[in-house]
């Protein structure tokens, strides 16, 4: 339960139950159709298998054909049906995607059974580099396409980003002004900031 983790500091986790925080007792039936519109809100078009993926639970199948005729239907370039709620948003294909920094599991890598969606097939192992620490992912035009963490110099924070490939000027320069922002709450204690792009190791 927070705070334990917080930025530039740590400590033993503390537990308590669910039922403890929230201060009310769970609900005797949860309704799984509920958990699964919500789910899609968020992280829709998705199919069973990614709902699946997300919750851990088994089932879900009956669950959307139940859902059926209250959702949208799609297919992907598999041939695979997505399932998505009907006025959800659905910018058109050629829509820019600004680059983005996401924040170290970030559900939108977790919540789907097939993340070729957003990650390109062998660039997962990327996001763990070799000394084991923690990184983050960055999004370039909808798909991971670097990553990054802070390091600390003295009172300086260095937001270190590094890119799996060559970026287009206009991402750089994006990059340079969303990591000053980030930085400024992720180091807030720094005296100065710099975000650097570096070369993977």
């Amino acid at each position: 339960m927070p705070p334990r983790g917080v930025w530039g500091a740590s400590a033993h986790a503390t537990w308590t139950t669910a039922e403890a925080w929230l201060g009310r007792p769970l609900e005797a039936n949860p309704s799984p159709d509920e958990m699964i519109t919500r789910y899609l809100a968020a992280f829709g078009p998705a199919s069973a298998a990614d709902m699946r993926a997300w919750s851990g639970l088994t089932g879900l199948r009956e669950v959307v054909e139940r859902l059926r005729p209250r959702l949208r239907a799609f297919q992907d370039e598999h041939g695979h049906e997505l399932f998505d709620l009907p006025d959800a948003p659905r910018p058109d294909p050629d829509t820019e995607a600004p680059p983005r920094f996401l924040p170290f599991y970030d559900n939108v890598l977790l919540s789907h059974a097939d993340r070729t969606r957003i990650i390109a097939k062998g660039r997962g192992a990327q996001l763990f580099p070799a000394d084991g620490l923690l990184v983050g992912p960055v999004l370039i035009d909808g798909f991971v396409g670097a990553r990054w963490k802070v390091a600390r110099e003295g009172g300086k924070a260095i937001l270190i980003v590094e890119p799996f490939g060559r970026l287009r000027r206009q991402d750089r320069a994006a990059l340079a002004d969303d990591g000053r922002r980030l930085l400024l709450f992720a180091a807030a204690d720094a005296r100065t900031n710099e975000v650097r792009l570096a070369s993977l190791a």
